[in-house]
């Protein structure tokens, strides 16, 4: 199964994932050598970087590991396929606009059979992935929460992804992170654990502080922009990066953050 990461940070942040950890993540020391990416946020606008080869490999990643590149909200994916062929199209994170806003998503897991549950109309897939499916339908249901004077308040944005993301888990293992520009949304259900089982922990979050914070763990170096407002910061992934305390989520827990602050 594929591998996620994504923090929420409540100033910018630049992410550098080291050649000697995140790289070997993609197929040096792991089997996710299907194409790698990552997505930064701007604002409503996010800038997307995929390739659909090994990130072990990737001179494009190491292109980025020497650019400070900074940003609130960081969402990436490192694909081991088990839908759809090894291409550009089927490489995650995924993103669609809605009413001027770019949504980003990410997944992690084996839906069957999604396109027999699901009618698409206004989001098309253009690869034939499960995730790519799940995202369509994602946005089908979310953008008539945005044709209005006024964005959907939270609440009618966790009712309309709880009932999707409830649905998706019963199809099979189904991990997502996924942004709407405001808010990051982390759903966790189960994933291939080391013992060969599918079972919960489907994902890991870490919460931050100013001071914690400056201990870098050993896949991700992150340095702050100067500010004088308090630093918080919320990190996601598949499997814990560090020696800290990382908190398993339970079976099926939606978790949102904003601005690095889990609410």
């Amino acid at each position: 199964m594929c591998e996620l990461f994504a923090f929420s940070s409540s100033k910018p942040t630049m992410a550098r994932f080291s050649l000697d950890e995140f790289k070997r993540h993609g197929c040096a020391t792991g089997t996710h050598c299907d194409g790698w990416g990552l997505a930064y946020y701007y604002g409503k606008y996010a800038q997307i970087y995929r390739e659909e080869k090994p990130a072990a490999y990737s001179k494009w990643m190491n292109f980025l590991l020497h650019h400070e590149i900074y940003s609130k909200c960081v969402i990436s994916h490192i694909r081991k396929a088990t839908q759809g062929e090894i291409n550009l199209q089927n490489t995650q994170p995924f993103s669609r606009e809605s009413h001027g806003i770019i949504h980003v998503f990410a997944h992690n897991g084996d839906l069957k059979d999604f396109k027999t549950h699901c009618v698409y109309n206004k989001y098309k897939p253009i690869g034939n992935t499960d995730s790519e499916f799940a995202f369509c339908n994602l946005m089908d249901s979310v953008d008539s929460l945005w044709d209005k004077e006024s964005p959907p308040s939270l609440e009618q944005r966790i009712d309309v992804l709880s009932e999707l993301f409830s649905k998706w888990s019963r199809l099979g293992p189904s991990n997502i992170i996924y942004s709407d520009g405001e808010y990051l949304f982390a759903f966790a259900n189960r994933r291939t654990q080391l013992n060969r089982k599918i079972e919960p922990p489907g994902l890991y979050y870490l919460q931050r502080n100013e001071e914690t914070h400056k201990r870098l763990n050993n896949l991700i170096d992150m340095n702050l922009k100067a500010s004088t407002t308090e630093e918080y910061i919320t990190l996601f992934a598949s499997v814990p990066l560090s020696k800290e305390s990382w908190c398993p989520f339970k079976e099926n827990q939606l978790i949102v953050c904003q601005d690095g602050k889990i609410i």
